[in-house]
């Protein structure tokens, strides 16, 4: 059997195996041929690998992270900023043009987004997580819906086809994750009514089975 050591030490090799493979010449130059490929696929694995790192640290050193920077608000702040600047057709430019600014898309997106989220998103509450779903679902569309009416070139390094089939992927996506929010909402809503009401039932005693009764 594997114990907790063995898996905590397999976690950080597959994430950093899945860093360098994503960080390859084949692997970029495959990802990067597409706008499509570039916005939603490499930008959020990364972000994705840093968040995943996070939850693999001990939860001391993730509570020392968040009180750092003074508490998820800090932390939502800049994993928004960051992301925003990656979703923008000049950064996409940039980072093809120049390859410092393709090493520093490798590096902020797990440090800046992927991890910040991670140190806040237990602290949020269903409020705050709501507020970034739907910050997030809101800037997916909106960019989606811009790269399809804009009648010219937002990118320089892709042609006007891969831009429309971006957006139309953007705008899908984000009806997609909308639909599946509502609905976690709306699960985990029931979910929480049915425990309370077995919760009330124990507590006030269930009518059913009659209890014994000493004859007098």
């Amino acid at each position: 059997m594997i114990n907790a050591a063995t898996r905590a030490g397999i976690g950080p090799r597959i994430l950093v195996a899945l860093y360098l493979l994503l960080a390859t010449p084949a692997a970029r130059a495959w990802l990067e041929a597409t706008m499509s490929g570039h916005m939603l696929v490499q930008i959020p694995l990364l972000a994705a690998l840093g968040f995943i790192a996070c939850r693999l640290l001990p939860e001391a050193w993730q509570e020392t992270l968040l009180a750092a920077a003074g508490g998820p608000v800090p932390h939502v702040v800049v994993a928004l900023f960051a992301s925003t600047w990656w979703m923008l057709p000049r950064a996409l430019d940039e980072a093809l043009a120049h390859l410092p600014v393709e090493a520093a898309k490798f590096v902020s997106l797990p440090l800046l987004v992927g991890l910040p989220l991670a140190l806040a998103w237990r602290r949020l509450g269903s409020i705050g997580r709501g507020f970034l779903w739907t910050n997030f679902i809101s800037m997916l569309a909106v960019l989606g819906w811009l790269y399809i009416a804009a009648p010219v070139r937002v990118c320089n390094s892709y042609l006007v086809d891969q831009q429309e089939s971006a957006g139309w992927l953007m705008v899908k996506l984000a009806v997609l994750l909308f639909a599946g929010w509502l609905a976690s909402l709306f699960v985990g809503g029931h979910a929480e009514c049915g425990a309370s009401d077995i919760t009330g039932a124990k507590a006030a005693g269930t009518p059913g089975r009659a209890s014994p009764q000493n004859s007098t």
